[in-house]
């Protein structure tokens, strides 16, 4: 199922999108499949889960965070993932690049919007975004490639088109900005029920879990 599942959003998503498998609860033999069948990224939500499916995947795959990132996970976050989605405050930008830096290593980082200006929700507002990446850019173990929103959820996916339309408009803003030691690469919207949204509004990395790997049980 999860083969079938994977080449048919692949055939149906254009060339340049990179489609993240968000493999929250899934164990390696779904992740591995999962790869087996195309997948080059593997998203997790959790640094202990994502640890013990890494054990037995390895390399075989890129690893994003796509989740909440405590400071208190960086350390071993750093050690698996090679981009991390959810970027929002100076402070663990700061844990992240101090991290970096004692292991030799640079982070890819995504700049997390909270475009539906949501209380409980993490995220930048879009306003206050383009002073963040500026204040990230010149930290050297974190190299910004983009940003990354969820926006608030809905049952009917054209509901999310305003917020999607909002921050694609900043990371067109700040591309043409031109800032030193950032590249805006990467447009992170859109999950299993509005991707096609996402895609639409020039998303060219999507975050896919139950259509690739079907109901969590």
């Amino acid at each position: 199922m999860i083969k079938d599942n994977v080449r048919k959003i692949l055939e149906n998503i254009p060339k340049d999108v990179r489609l993240v498998a968000a493999a929250k609860t899934r164990n390696a033999q779904e992740v591995l499949e999962a790869i087996d069948a195309g997948i080059k990224i593997v998203g997790e939500n959790y640094v202990q889960e994502a640890e013990s499916v890494y054990e037995q995947v390895g390399r075989k795959a890129e690893w994003h965070f796509i989740g909440h990132l405590q400071k208190n996970k960086v350390k071993k976050a750093v050690k698996i993932f090679d981009m991390i989605h959810t970027v929002d405050s100076r402070g663990l930008a700061g844990e992240i690049d101090k991290r970096c830096r004692q292991s030799g290593k640079v982070v890819s980082v995504l700049i997390e919007v909270n475009s539906g200006r949501e209380e409980q929700k993490s995220g930048v507002k879009p306003e206050d975004v383009p002073s963040l990446v500026s204040d990230v850019s010149k930290l050297s173990g974190i190299r910004v490639m983009g940003l990354m929103t969820m926006g608030p959820l809905f049952g009917d996916p054209g509901k999310s088109r305003p917020y999607f339309v909002e921050t694609r408009k900043v990371f067109e803003k700040i591309g043409l900005a031109g800032m030193p030691g950032v590249e805006m690469k990467y447009l992170s919207m859109g999950m299993s029920n509005s991707y096609r949204v996402a895609i639409e509004e020039g998303a060219n990395m999507i975050r896919l879990g139950t259509l690739i790997f079907g109901e969590r049980e």
